[in-house]
């Protein structure tokens, strides 16, 4: 029973992983790296919650 539980949580987290790489590389056309760099997710954060004037 325990491992069906935690069945759908790690494909929900793969799926997320691969889906983000996915539009990244081939929608986006920039490196897999950038995908887990910590600046591409700040700035990300800042385009979609700056306060427009």
């Amino acid at each position: 029973m325990s491992i069906k539980m935690l069945i759908i949580p790690v494909f929900c987290v793969m799926a997320l992983i691969v889906g983000l790489a996915v539009g990244y590389t081939v929608l986006g056309d920039k490196p897999l790296s950038d995908v887990f760099d910590s600046g591409t997710w700040k700035h990300m954060y800042d385009l979609v919650f700056a306060e427009g004037g």
